[in-house]
């Protein structure tokens, strides 16, 4: 299916994963009925649970290749206040029995799907075709874990380019993993992710020593990430896709933070702005929807920039990643075609890491737009993370 061009870099991305999509669905234990994103964990429970508790499981429909096994989860997490929270996620496996030393891990974090609670990857029905490289993960013995995030896929706000939500969330589902007998996961792991979850996977790098130091991070693997927040809502502003992503990230922020929209909203456009906002994109019919719902606010939308008022704009610096060291290896592909992340961006970044002293490999993808990123540099992030997990020294492009 070819895309058309006057479809947004920001769509395609949506468009590929739908068509990549040729997910086999796997028998497993009928261990609940099938998930929705109702909460049935009393707040009792989850605030005497420790992070990584697994609450529920469910057969993952959708989630499983041939000879794996798929396992939606409801787990312990934290969110930005500190509360204890529960999130959904999934785990997949190895259908064969586990090895004596266990199964190293792999974290996948999404990219963006949308922010109302309904647009979790955890309730798609084609879950496993979303993540670019599940099969040789598979196939190389790993345990691979998928949260939905903070809010997305149960009850809540899913805090939306929230560094800190977002990596809890990841580290969390780690524990969760390990948590789950038929898994056999090791506490060595990594983390991989593709644009909102390149942002997220670079944030888990920069807290995974604090937050969750019984775990080993081997390294981190980021497709397209999200760096700079400021100059990546500059640079998306006033076209469909901007628009949109804008709307999620203030409808997100306003509740997260609770800061007002009045002062950069224009007056009247509420309603249209809520219906793009909480839009989910994970499937043709949503993403021509979300279109035809954005297209108005292509004239009318902000009285002001956000990135010229400080409270908005301190909230883009505060979740651009960068404010920690990573103490482990990066791994950063980017397309020289994308004009949803500009590769100056990712460029910029991987400079300011290596001037920090992380080993960075840089893989740029010549003429690849965002939506495929990912896709196309899967292979080597999974062979770079399998080095990790055997120790080899990391390549480094620093001082190229």
């Amino acid at each position: 299916m070819r895309v058309s061009s006057a479809t947004t870099p920001l769509v395609r991305l949506i468009v590929v994963s739908i068509l990549a999509g040729l997910a086999v669905a796997q028998a497993a234990p009928a261990v609940l009925a099938a998930p929705d994103i109702k909460l049935d964990v009393s707040q009792a429970e989850i605030r005497r649970a420790k992070p990584g508790r697994v609450f529920h499981v469910h057969p993952q429909i959708g989630g499983a290749p041939a000879n794996a096994k798929a396992f939606r989860i409801v787990y312990r997490s934290t969110n930005l206040k500190g509360e204890p929270i529960a999130v959904s996620g999934t785990v997949i496996y190895p259908a064969a029995p586990g090895p004596s030393e266990g199964r190293d891990v792999i974290a996948w974090a999404h990219y963006t799907t949308g922010v109302a609670g309904r647009c979790a990857p955890t309730l798609l029905p084609n879950l496993s075709g979303t993540i670019p490289g599940l099969e040789d993960m598979l196939a190389r013995g790993y345990v691979v874990v998928a949260t939905d995030y903070e809010g997305l896929g149960l009850p809540g706000v899913h805090a939306y380019l929230v560094g800190v939500s977002e990596a809890r969330s990841v580290l969390d589902s780690v524990r969760a993993a390990r948590n789950l007998a038929g898994a056999h996961a090791t506490n060595r792991f990594a983390v991989w992710g593709h644009s909102q979850g390149g942002h997220a996977s670079l944030f888990s790098g920069e807290l995974a020593a604090e937050y969750a130091p019984e775990l080993k991070l081997v390294g981190v693997a980021a497709a397209a990430p999200a760096t700079n927040l400021v100059d990546l809502f500059k640079a998306q502003k006033g076209s469909i896709a901007g628009n949109s992503l804008t709307a999620m990230a203030l409808l997100s922020w306003s509740r997260t933070y609770n800061l007002p929209l009045d002062e950069v909203l224009e007056e009247g456009v509420d309603k249209r702005f809520e219906k793009v906002a909480e839009s989910c994109i994970q499937s043709i019919s949503q993403m021509l929807k979300m279109l035809q719902l954005a297209r108005p606010l292509r004239k009318a939308f902000l009285k002001a920039d956000p990135t010229t008022i400080p409270a908005w704009r301190e909230l883009m610096q505060q979740n651009s990643p960068g404010h920690a060291h990573i103490k482990v290896p990066v791994f950063i592909a980017q397309g020289t075609g994308d004009v949803t992340v500009n590769s100056g961006l990712t460029v910029r970044f991987a400079k300011e890491l290596c001037a920090a002293g992380t080993p960075v490999t840089l893989m740029m993808l010549k003429n690849v737009s965002h939506g495929f990123a990912a896709e196309k540099s899967a292979y080597a992030a999974v062979n770079w993370m399998r080095d990790r997990f055997k120790g080899r020294p990391a390549p480094n492009d620093c001082g190229r």
